[in-house]
């Protein structure tokens, strides 16, 4: 006869089923904000763009707006207050300039600003989504992402940033090194100048920081540098589907993996650009896995940790932000649950990365390292990668 189970062995047997029922119904309440985007679900079951389903892009002409802008940026620059740089590396804001007001030309010496500093910040901005769309559309076809929920207005090219108390981020399901990204560059174009504005913020928190390419690329040996230039890597969108998937949202055009140029020229400046990220970048093609996952995860925890290269935005309500997603990298900090954060994005094309060998090639320029070019224009002659020992010393601040 079988032995019958007492009251306290049921109980037993059934505390540790109770507690990972608890932890199923816990983890309903939290999200990855890298690979779960946007819910913004108001209970409506019948909305008619929820399901819709895109061809897969493809390769059109793009110029870069940047090309034919004045260099010195007097039409932009003229109307500003201030011009202020945040850091020698990356980011300038403008003052006292109102962005519904700028001239095409302006635009140009905006987009050829972006690219040089890599951010650029505005404050105090009554512009629109619909008037944000416009200067993105001056910078080149939008972008329409293939998992973020779209707008019920149907603006399928807006991409919605939201987050408020009833979604809690999950430390458990990321890093904060994987948070750093670059958007969309699994595309066979990624974007290029990129724009974002915040409606609603945290008083505290949510900050976004920006890593300059330029400045990750200067900072190598000559011979490494030669070495990445050499190198093409697979970036690819499949993880940022199944997460979308897995949160329950439609992916209205299939996941693509696309090889990149590790260092990529930018075709108004002609800087040399790392352009890897731990978001999509997966691996360098065409050596060992452990050369691969060494080069990727030395590039990775340079872009994320160190502070020369960066530049931190706090966000204010009408604050708007352009960036160059063809030499920087970004990450927002999730520090600021359970207050709500609501922002629109509007992300143009640009062109197909360039490597070093071909820009130089298709344009008969020489394509420069951004950190020696200032140099230069300060008539500094820095001698880099020099033979002879190193000196110690010390650093105060």
């Amino acid at each position: 006869m079988a032995p019958v189970a007492t009251h306290n062995q049921v109980n037993a047997t059934l505390e540790p089923l109770n507690r990972i029922e608890a932890l199923k119904a816990e983890a309903n309440k939290v999200f990855n904000p890298f690979y779960s985007p946007s819910i913004g679900d108001d209970g409506n079951d019948h909305y008619e763009f929820a399901h819709l389903s895109w061809e897969p892009l493809r390769e059109v002409a793009v110029s870069d707006r940047g090309l034919v802008a004045d260099p010195a940026k007097k039409s932009l620059f003229g109307a500003a207050q201030k011009v202020r740089h945040l850091t020698p590396a990356i980011g300038t804001e403008l003052l006292g300039i109102d962005l519904r007001q700028l001239s095409d030309s302006q635009k140009d010496e905006l987009a050829l600003l972006v690219a040089e500093r890599g951010a650029v910040f505005f404050r105090d901005q009554e512009i629109d989504i619909h008037g944000q769309l416009n200067i993105a559309r001056h910078f080149g076809p939008l972008h329409k992402h293939a998992t973020t929920p779209i707008p019920r207005n149907g603006l399928e090219e807006v991409h919605v940033v939201y987050n408020d108390a009833s979604r809690r981020p999950d430390p458990a399901s990321f890093s904060k090194l994987e948070l750093w990204h670059t958007d969309v560059s699994y595309e066979i174009q990624p974007p290029s100048t990129t724009s974002l504005k915040i409606l609603t913020g945290p008083e505290v928190g949510g900050d976004t920081l920006w890593s300059s390419g330029y400045a990750l690329y200067s900072s190598f040996s000559p011979g490494f540098q030669k070495y990445l230039e050499g190198l093409s890597a697979v970036h690819s969108a499949v993880a940022q589907a199944d997460g979308a998937r897995s949160a329950g949202l439609a992916v209205r055009r299939e996941p693509i993996e696309t090889i990149h140029p590790v260092v990529r020229v930018h075709p108004a400046t002609g800087f040399k650009s790392i352009y890897v990220n731990p978001g999509f970048t997966r691996r360098i093609v065409g050596v060992p896995k452990a050369e691969s996952d060494s080069i990727l995860n030395l590039l990775f925890h340079q872009i994320a940790e160190n502070p020369d290269f960066q530049v931190r935005f706090k966000w204010e309500k009408n604050s708007i932000a352009f960036w160059d997603n063809r030499v920087v990298t970004h990450s927002a900090t999730f520090d600021f649950w359970p207050a709500t954060r609501h922002a629109l994005r509007a992300t143009p094309h640009g062109e197909k990365p360039i490597s070093v060998a071909e820009y130089e090639k298709q344009t008969g320029k020489i394509a420069k390292d951004r950190q020696l070019e200032i140099w230069r224009q300060q008539g500094l002659q820095v001698n880099i990668g020099g033979a002879g020992a190193t000196k110690a010393r010390g650093y105060n601040d």
